[in-house]
């Protein structure tokens, strides 16, 4: 009986995040909600808000980790899961990475999104290339004088890990 418990958790969870992704879409944002929960209980829940904050870096994933992390007061979500209306792109994958989260689940998956002009089918394709090959052209600059802060971090005993 627990199990049907969890998936109807499950699916409460994953219903909050596409009905976050609706409202979105009819606030005039983009269609993706996200939702982390830790222990059975909703710790922040977020919309797609890029062309609203006019940030590109505002998908609802990583809005909704910001939260996460400021409502825990921590950086390390470890614990936590996430819910996201759409399978997450790269971007919001690494976040989940560096928060530490420890599951994720979603509804609607990348072919999906790349149907209705979602597609990260180029970043995939762009992170598979050789770095001198990648569209966003690189040159290193600086580095000797970049290294302080690395060996500052590297001799500090007081940091904190991450």
């Amino acid at each position: 009986m627990k199990m049907q418990n969890n998936k109807e958790k499950e699916a409460q969870f994953m219903r909050l995040a596409i009905e976050l992704s609706i409202k979105s879409v009819n606030e005039g944002g983009g269609p993706f909600g996200a939702v982390i929960v830790k222990d059975g209980e909703v710790v922040a829940a977020a919309a797609n808000r890029v062309t609203l904050n006019n940030d590109p870096t505002a998908h609802a994933e990583v809005m909704a980790i910001r939260e996460a992390c400021q409502k825990l007061g921590t950086f390390d979500l470890s614990g936590c899961e996430l819910y996201a209306s759409c399978e997450p792109c790269p971007m919001c994958l690494s976040a989940m990475y560096w928060a530490h989260i420890d599951h994720y689940y979603y509804a609607n998956d990348k072919n999906d999104a790349a149907k209705i002009g979602f597609d990260d089918a180029f970043i995939y394709k762009e992170l598979d290339k050789s770095v001198d090959d990648r569209f966003i052209k690189r040159q290193q600059i600086l580095h000797e004088e970049a290294l302080e802060a690395f060996k500052l971090w590297e001799e500090k005993a007081d940091k904190t890990e991450y």
